[in-house]
C-alpha cells in the first residue's frame, strides 16, 4: 500500500512548497569562520645548559583592509554559499597563513548583533593545537602579515554578589599578546549568573588595544576551553614532536594551565598516554634524557 503524499495546511506537497519558496522573505546575515591556532614554543635563553622555557603562542593575522586596518585578528573570513563551514575554515587558513590539511575542533558560535561594523555577521570559531616546527606559516594574499604571538592570560580581579535565589560571579581577565616589540592587550569581563538551576555566562570586552573585532572574547573562551580539555583528553600531544621527554611534556601542560605541577603526580597521571622508547636526547650541555612517544591506544590501556 503506497503512503499518501503529505500536504500542508495550504494543500501543498513538499516539492510544490519548495518550488514556490521565496528565500528573500528573511534577511540573510553573513557567516564567517575564525580560527585559533595554538602552539607551544621555546623561549630564547642565555644559559644553554638549562631546559628551555616554553610559551603558549597564538597565530594572528595583520589586517590589510578596512575595518580595523593595521590591527591584528584571528585568521578567518566569510563562508560562501556553496561550501561548508569546515571547508571555509580550511580555505581561509590556506589563503591567509599558508596552512592546510589541519584538524580543527569547532568551539562556539558568536552572534552579537553589533560585533562587525560592516553588516550582521555570525561567526563559528575553531581551535587547533599544532607543532609549530611542522608548519611553514606566511601571510597570504588576504593578509598583510602573519605572526606567532606569545600569550599571557591572567585573572586580576574577582567579585561575587549575592542575588535573590542565587549569585553573580564576575572576573576580569587580562590577555597580553607579544611578538618582539609588538604588544597587544585586552581586558575581558566574564559574568557568571547562577539562579536556581540556571547558569548563564556572558563576556564583555572592557578594554582592547591592537586587536580587531571581538576576537579578545573568542581568545578568552578558547583558552578556558583548552585548560579544561587538557585535563581529561590527549589534546596536548598535538603540540609535541614525534619524540619528546617527559620534562618537555610537563612544561607544555604547565604553560597551558598556568601553574607548576608536581613531577611525580604528573608522570603517574600521564603514564598510559606515553610509550617509552630506547632513544635518548643528545643535546649539548644536558644529561641524556629518555625519549617517549604518544600512545594512541592509551584509553584502552
Amino acid at each position: 500500500m503506497m503512503t499518501e503524499t503529505m500536504r500542508d495546511r495550504n494543500g501543498l506537497t513538499e516539492q510544490e512548497f519548495l518550488q514556490r519558496y521565496d528565500a528573500s522573505i528573511y534577511e540573510r546575515p553573513s557567516v564567517t569562520v575564525d580560527m585559533l591556532i595554538f602552539t607551544v614554543f621555546d623561549k630564547e635563553q642565555v644559559n644553554y645548559r638549562k631546559l628551555p622555557e616554553k610559551s603558549l603562542q597564538l597565530l594572528l593575522i595583520k589586517r590589510g583592509e578596512h575595518p580595523y586596518l593595521g590591527q591584528w585578528a584571528l585568521p578567518g573570513g566569510f563562508v560562501s554559499m556553496r561550501e561548508s563551514i569546515e571547508e571555509a575554515a580550511q580555505r581561509e587558513l590556506k589563503s591567509e597563513a599558508n596552512i592546510e590539511n589541519l584538524y580543527m575542533e569547532q568551539l562556539f558560535t558568536w552572534g552579537d548583533v553589533a560585533r562587525d561594523p560592516r553588516t550582521r555577521v555570525i561567526s563559528s570559531s575553531y581551535m587547533a593545537l599544532v607543532d609549530r616546527t611542522a608548519l611553514d606559516v606566511k601571510a597570504g594574499d588576504d593578509a598583510e602579515d602573519a605572526r606567532w604571538f606569545e600569550v599571557n592570560y591572567q585573572v586580576f580581579q574577582e567579585k561575587k554578589t549575592i542575588l535573590e535565589g542565587g549569585y553573580e560571579f564576575e572576573r576580569l581577565i587580562k590577555i597580553t599578546l607579544k611578538h618582539e616589540a609588538e604588544l597587544l592587550t585586552a581586558t575581558v569581563k566574564i559574568t557568571t549568573t547562577i539562579t536556581g538551576r540556571t547558569r548563564r555566562i556572558s563576556r564583555e570586552i572592557v578594554g582592547s588595544h591592537g586587536l580587531a573585532f571581538d576576537h579578545a572574547k573568542i581568545m578568552d573562551y578558547a583558552i578556558e576551553r583548552l585548560r579544561n580539555k587538557i585535563e581529561y583528553t590527549d589534546i596536548a600531544f598535538h603540540l609535541m614532536p614525534p619524540l619528546f621527554t617527559l620534562s618537555e611534556l610537563q612544561q607544555v601542560y604547565e604553560v597551558i594551565l598556568g601553574k607548576e605541577l608536581l613531577a611525580a603526580a604528573f608522570r603517574r597521571k600521564l603514564a598510559p598516554m606515553v610509550t617509552e622508547t630506547n632513544e635518548f636526547t643528545k643535546d649539548a650541555g644536558h644529561r641524556p634524557s629518555k625519549l617517549y612517544r604518544f600512545n594512541p591506544n592509551w584509553e584502552n590501556t
